[in-house]
C-alpha cells in the first residue's frame, strides 16, 4: 500500500476487498502492508501464520515480496494464493504450495517479436531491463527466446538499476546499433520515464513495455503512449460467458461503484484469485490446504481472467494466456495472434 509498487498494490487490494464482500460465506480480511519491501513481507506472512493463523493466505503483489514469501508458506505447509508475481522463479520457490492465476513474466511479451516480424521485415531488437530482482530479466528472455524463434538477427539485453536517473544516456546506448524493436521492461515509473523521451526514439519502429499494458500508462504520458505495445493478462469484453463466477461487466461495474474507477488487470487478477479459491473450497468441501491443493490441481475453467489451468507436476499456470494491447486514439486496443481474430473484442 506504500513504496514503489502502490499503485499496483492498491488496485490488488481493492480487487480482493472486492471478492471478500461477495463471497458466499463470511469472510474477514486482514491485510498488512509491505510497503514494497520483500523483508517487510516476510515478517507480514510470518505474523499472518503464526499470530493471525489465517485459513487462507494470498500473496503480496510484486515478484520479489512473492519469492520472499512463498518458501515461508511452504513451511507451514500452507498454499500461498499468488495473484501479484510473475516471476518464473516464483512456483520453484514454493515447491507445490504456490497457486498462480496469473502467467508467467517469460510469457508477457514472448509473441510480441513474432506479431512485429508479422509487421514489418524487423532484424533487431534490444531489451532495456531492470537489473534488480527476478522479474525484469524473466520478461527478458521471453523476449530473448520469441526473437529467436521470430528470425531476428540480434537481441541486445542492457540492464540498468531502477530507479532509473540518466534517462537520455541509457536511451543514447540502446538507440546505438538503430533497433527495430524497443522493449522496456522496469518499473512502472522506469517505463513512463524512457517513454518520455520519444523524441529520442524516432527511428525505432516498435517500442513495447511492461507498463503500456494498464491504464494508468496513458493517464501519465496522453499522446507520448500512441503506439506503444504492452502486456495485459485481462481485457474487458473477452470472457463474458465464463464458467465460473461473474462476467467482465458486472466486475467492472461493481468495481467502479465500490472505488470510484475502472479496474486493470492487477484488480482483475485479484478478484479473480477468490473466484477461484471458493471454486476450490467448494470442491474440497473445506479449507483443508492439502484438500485445497488437490482441488486447484485439478481444476480446469474459466472465469472472467479466462482460462485457469496449472500444471500438475510444475504448478505452473498454462491455462491463462497473455494479451499484447497497443495504444491507439487513446484506447487500448487487444492484437489478436497471427491468424487468429478475437470474437466479442473491442477496444476498452
Amino acid at each position: 500500500m506504500s513504496g514503489p509498487l502502490r499503485r499496483q498494490g492498491q488496485d490488488a487490494y481493492d480487487g480482493i476487498r472486492l471478492w471478500v464482500d461477495h463471497a458466499n460465506r463470511p469472510l474477514r480480511l486482514v491485510a498488512l502492508d509491505d510497503a514494497s519491501s520483500a523483508s517487510r513481507a516476510r515478517e507480514n506472512v510470518a505474523r499472518l501464520l503464526t499470530e493471525e493463523r489465517v485459513d487462507l493466505l494470498l500473496g503480496p503483489y510484486g515478484s520479489g515480496s512473492t519469492l520472499a514469501v512463498a518458501p515461508l508458506a511452504a513451511a507451514h505447509g500452507k498454499i500461498l494464493w499468488n495473484h501479484g508475481g510473475a516471476a518464473d522463479e516464483i512456483t520453484e520457490a514454493g515447491s507445490a504450495h504456490v497457486v498462480s492465476v496469473l502467467s508467467p513474466a517469460s510469457h508477457y511479451l514472448r509473441d510480441l517479436p513474432r506479431v512485429v516480424r508479422h509487421r514489418t521485415d524487423a532484424q533487431r531488437a534490444t531489451v532495456l531491463y531492470a537489473g534488480r530482482g527476478t522479474f525484469a530479466a524473466s520478461i527478458r528472455r521471453g523476449v530473448e527466446v520469441g526473437a529467436r524463434a521470430a528470425g531476428f538477427k540480434t537481441v541486445r539485453a542492457i540492464a540498468f538499476d531502477p530507479p532509473l536517473r540518466d534517462t537520455k544516456t541509457l536511451l543514447a546506448t540502446a538507440c546505438a546499433d538503430n533497433p527495430n524493436l524497443l522493449v522496456v521492461a522496469g518499473r512502472f515509473e522506469d517505463d513512463v520515464a524512457i517513454i518520455r523521451e520519444r523524441r529520442m526514439l524516432e527511428t525505432v519502429e516498435t517500442i513495447a513495455c511492461v507498463a503500456a499494458g494498464t491504464d494508468a500508462f496513458h493517464q501519465e504520458l496522453g499522446v507520448l503512449a500512441e503506439g506503444v505495445i504492452g502486456p495485459s493478462q485481462w481485457e474487458p469484453h473477452l470472457h463474458e460467458r465464463p464458467s465460473i463466477g461473474p462476467p467482465s461487466a458486472w466486475f467492472r461495474s461493481e468495481f467502479r461503484r465500490a472505488f470510484q474507477r475502472d479496474p486493470g488487470y492487477v484488480a482483475a487478477q485479484a478478484y479473480t484469485l477468490g473466484i477461484i479459491i471458493g471454486e476450490c473450497i467448494r470442491r474440497a468441501d473445506g479449507l483443508e490446504d492439502r484438500e485445497l491443493l488437490a482441488a486447484a490441481r485439478g481444476l480446469d475453467t474459466t472465469s472472467l481472467y479466462g482460462r485457469f489451468r496449472l500444471d500438475p507436476s510444475s504448478m505452473r499456470q498454462v491455462g491463462h494466456e497473455i494479451l499484447l494491447v497497443e495504444w491507439r486514439d487513446g484506447r487500448k486496443h487487444p492484437l489478436a495472434p497471427i491468424g487468429v481474430t478475437l470474437t466479442g473484442s473491442r477496444p476498452t
